[in-house]
């Protein structure tokens, strides 16, 4: 599910990218052009199985699935300047064979200037953006590109998004919603799926829900995200 709020933020940053082009947290080096769709179609078409929809003969262990290999770290050059040491980390191990390592990169970049704009606008909602997923692979950005967000990605990394955690995605706590709709519903669960606590906001407020050590289980649906407060926060 889309959220107003996020999603408007995200046009109106988009739009303001467009405008003025991405930019990097990294200084070392010149930033290179990035490649548009058509080095995005060539990664699409490479490989053994391209075309053909079925593994090669000569491979066993080929599927249509198979990820296609990646460029080596040594050949991660840009057509025109100079990657950083920061943005070469980036990149390695995710350059499809045939893609322009500058559009990649550049896909990390605009991860981070989200993450900037964002934070601006609201801190809490830029950490709901990456629980929920709404803005993906943020950790190896943040890692590589811009280290300034690294607290929102720890943070981020003891909440929940929407769904059903158990097991060791479990953990007992203190959460707060951060994005709730008028149909934000929420269970937890004990042995043999008691009900331990549960509860709904029609009219789209924060909440807190606490999840005891004895939980087993804990659903969200409508509520876009929950991050964590007080000490397990």
């Amino acid at each position: 599910m889309r959220y107003p709020f996020l999603a408007g933020a995200v046009v109106v940053m988009t739009a303001a990218l467009a405008a003025c082009g991405s930019s990097s947290d990294d200084g070392g080096g010149q930033k290179p052009a990035a490649a548009g769709p058509a080095a995005s179609s060539g990664a699409a078409s490479s490989g053994p199985e391209a075309g053909s929809g079925s593994p090669s003969v000569t491979d066993p262990k080929a599927s249509p699935t198979s990820e296609p290999p990646k460029v080596p770290a040594a050949e991660l050059t840009p057509a025109t300047g100079t990657f950083t040491k920061k943005q070469k980390e980036y990149l390695v191990d995710r350059v499809p064979r045939g893609m322009d390592p500058a559009a990649v990169l550049q896909t990390g970049q605009e991860t981070c200037d989200r993450l900037t704009y964002l934070v601006k606008v609201d801190r809490e909602t830029a950490v709901g953006a990456i629980i929920s997923g709404e803005i993906a692979d943020a950790e190896p950005a943040v890692e590589h590109l811009c280290v300034q967000h690294e607290e929102l990605v720890e943070r981020a990394s003891g909440g929940y998004a929407d769904g059903t955690h158990e097991g060791k995605a479990l953990r007992a706590g203190r959460y707060r919603d951060v994005s709730p709709t008028k149909a934000c519903s929420w269970q937890v669960t004990g042995a043999n799926g008691k009900n331990l606590v549960s509860g709904s906001s029609d009219d789209g407020r924060r909440t807190v829900v606490t999840i005891p050590e004895a939980a087993r289980a804990f659903t969200s649906t409508g509520c876009y995200a929950w991050l964590p407060e007080g000490d397990n926060g």
